[in-house]
C-alpha cells in the first residue's frame, strides 16, 4: 500500500426515528439486507455481523442479474451502541460511522477511506445512494 494518507470522503444524512432504531437497522443482518444497495439493480442476500470490538461483519452484494457480486467485509475496531461504530475492511481502509442523538431524529456521519479503483466522486456517490436507502428504509420501517 504505499505510505500516503488515504484520502477521507464522508457522507451523511438526518434519519427521522430515535437513535435506538437507527442503530437496530444499520447493525441487525435481517434489517441490513433491505437497505445495503447502491442501486435498485443490486441487493444484499445475505447478511452476517457479530457487533464488538474484534467482531466480524459480512454482507453479500450482488447484482440482481447475477453478473457480479462482492463481499463486504471487516472488522470492527469500536463499538460504543447509540455512538459510534468503527472498522477495518479487508483491503484495510478504515470506516467511522457516527450517531448523533438530536430527541426524535438521529445524524449518521459515516467516514471513509477511498480506494484507488474508482474515482472520488463515483465513491461517494456510492456511499450516499447506501446511506439514502438506508435513511428511506428506517423512516417507512414499524
Amino acid at each position: 500500500m504505499g505510505t500516503s494518507k488515504p484520502t477521507k470522503v464522508t457522507v451523511q444524512t438526518v434519519i427521522q426515528a430515535p437513535v435506538e432504531k437507527v442503530w437496530r437497522y444499520w447493525t441487525e443482518p435481517e434489517h441490513i439486507t433491505k437497505w445495503n444497495q447502491a442501486s435498485d439493480d443490486w441487493h444484499a442476500p445475505y447478511a452476517e455481523n457479530d457487533l464488538r470490538v474484534g467482531g466480524k461483519f459480512l454482507t453479500r452484494m450482488e447484482a440482481k442479474d447475477g453478473s457480479m457480486g462482492f463481499d463486504f467485509f471487516g472488522i470492527y475496531d469500536v463499538v460504543k451502541q447509540h455512538e459510534q461504530i468503527s472498522y477495518t475492511l479487508g483491503d484495510g481502509r478504515k470506516v467511522d460511522i457516527t450517531f448523533v442523538s438530536q430527541e426524535n431524529e438521529t445524524k449518521v456521519i459515516e467516514n471513509f477511506d477511498a480506494e484507488s479503483t474508482h474515482p472520488l466522486e463515483m465513491q461517494q456517490a456510492g456511499w450516499q445512494a447506501i446511506m439514502n436507502n438506508f435513511k428511506r428504509y428506517t423512516e417507512e420501517s414499524q
